[in-house]
């Protein structure tokens, strides 16, 4: 993990829009700025954070992505999420103090950091930045809520269709993709995610393929039929 000596303020990072409310003053844009003075680049299987570590700031991915997993009793890991440019890393340390995952870069990446006891500091001083905070950390809970329901009351294909749709979601918002893209995570972590064993996950890939629904090359997918899939999803 490298620090970056010279790097692009907030205000003009093109994920700015993800992280920062709208209508921030000159003056507002500039305390953010201090506030985010420290990037970081990773190489690909690093960690920015582990499972117990006390909890000190938050991390801004500014590209790349990241996948956070619980290490479970018995040695094995849980993916519990997968996070792209414009989210925030680290919020599961907030309540009792200490990060209850690690965070692992699925590829070369960048984040920024924020201390949190200066987040906290700023929040107070700037309303609108408070109240953004306020709604990413419930558009996590959200997200946690409607996986958990997927993971329960979804089958194989269902889940599947689900992952694809929200991730081209995502990807679209960010201007990253049309209908197709790379998997910058590999299958057997999809189904860790999902709850399914790697051959389910390739077995559902290939009928989704028969189908007309994706087309499959490696980690590239291309989404043929995205009613289709809306429709499969349920």
């Amino acid at each position: 993990m490298n620090q970056v000596s010279s790097f692009q303020n907030c205000s003009n990072c093109v994920m700015g829009k993800f992280c920062l409310p709208l209508g921030l003053t000159a003056e507002e844009m500039k305390k953010i700025d201090q506030l985010t003075n420290k990037k970081y680049r990773l190489k690909k299987g690093e960690e920015i954070y582990r499972q117990g570590d006390v909890f000190k700031s938050l991390f801004s991915i500014r590209y790349g992505s990241f996948k956070t997993e619980h290490l479970l009793n018995d040695g094995r890991s849980q993916i519990i999420g997968f996070h792209l440019p414009g989210e925030i890393l680290g919020l599961d340390g907030i309540g009792n103090n200490y990060h209850e995952s690690n965070a692992v870069t699925l590829e070369d990446s960048e984040v920024c950091v924020m201390k949190f006891s200066e987040l906290e500091s700023l929040s107070q001083h700037i309303p609108s930045f408070n109240q953004h905070f306020h709604r990413i950390m419930s558009r996590e809970i959200t997200q946690d809520h409607r996986h958990q329901l997927t993971l329960g009351s979804h089958n194989a294909e269902e889940k599947l269709a689900c992952f694809f749709l929200k991730l081209y979601e995502r990807l679209t918002a960010r201007g990253l993709t049309t209908n197709e893209f790379n998997l910058a995570m590999g299958r057997e972590e999809i189904g860790s995610y999902l709850g399914l064993q790697i051959e389910t996950i390739s077995r559902t890939l290939s009928k989704f393929s028969h189908a007309g629904l994706i087309e499959v090359h490696h980690k590239h997918i291309k989404l043929l039929d995205v009613v289709g899939l809306t429709q499969l999803a349920n």
